[in-house]
């Protein structure tokens, strides 16, 4: 009998213990930080307006990108450092910039990928690629495996004219109005007029396409003349597309999620 009860205690310790460190054993493993060279944009400059566009429904995707906990710019220190001499030349004009995004997790890429792989989901086509079958979105080079803003120093951005207007937020399953229509047409944007709007998959997206008007190249040379002056260079595809260089980390693609405890302190 003695010899039973010592077995079915040992039993139950063994028990007890396995139950101890089961939830350690389920944990999630931690969140991967920034280095110490990323910071949050508006710790640099609070004036730069910011409409991070993934961390909402209103993408291409028609969705929320994975990766994005929080509508936060975060950027490698230099990048960030630049942004604040270009938008302090900018407030003298009369003009603010607005960050559409900055530092990408792969995650994100990852995202893109996977939908860009599923051709049947046309959710979001009507405004973001009309004139784009999504099968050719890889070959026409829309969508990647890799992107220069995972490295933290490339930014989506725009001008806007000041004083800033609210911009409405998008509503999920709103009728979808071409981004490259008129800009009293297509989706409401505080931004001055850019020919299209954010995100838009079309050549007339090109930064120095033939076709736009006078007023709207204006724009857009203003923004990518001050950009440069500061140590930006524009993608010629995409005339929000900037990277900063030479770029503090030229062959990392990072992946922690953009959350203010990704640069807790910075």
């Amino acid at each position: 009998m003695r010899t039973a009860l010592r077995a079915l205690a040992a039993t139950a310790a063994a028990l007890l213990a396995t139950t101890a460190l089961s939830p350690a054993a389920r944990a999630r493993p931690a969140e991967p930080k920034a280095p110490e060279e990323f910071t949050a944009l508006r710790s640099v400059d609070p004036t730069i307006l910011q409409e991070m566009r993934y961390a909402t429904p209103h993408t291409f995707l028609g969705e929320r990108v994975d990766g994005y906990r929080q509508p936060l710019c975060i950027l490698t220190r230099p990048a960030a450092r630049a942004l604040h001499l270009a938008q302090k030349r900018l407030l003298r004009q009369g003009y603010a910039l607005k960050v559409y995004d900055c530092y990408r997790p792969q995650r994100a890429v990852d995202h893109f990928v996977r939908w860009a792989k599923d051709v049947d989901d046309q959710t979001m086509k009507g405004e973001f690629y009309p004139r784009v079958d999504k099968s050719r979105l890889f070959e026409d080079g829309y969508i990647a495996e890799k992107s220069g803003h995972s490295r933290g120093s490339t930014v989506d951005l725009t001008l806007v004219r000041l004083p800033a207007l609210p911009t409405r937020p998008y509503r999920p399953g709103e009728r979808l109005t071409p981004c490259f229509a008129p800009q009293d047409e297509r989706f409401p944007d505080n931004s001055v007029d850019m020919g299209t709007g954010y995100d838009c998959f079309d050549t007339l997206s090109h930064t120095d396409d033939p076709r736009i008007t006078d007023a709207q190249r204006a724009n857009r040379q203003l923004l990518k003349r001050t950009l440069a002056e500061v140590g930006f260079v524009n993608l010629p595809e995409e005339w929000w597309h900037f990277t900063y260089k030479p770029e503090p980390f030229p062959d990392a693609y990072f992946d922690f999620p953009v959350h203010r405890r990704s640069v807790a302190g910075r």
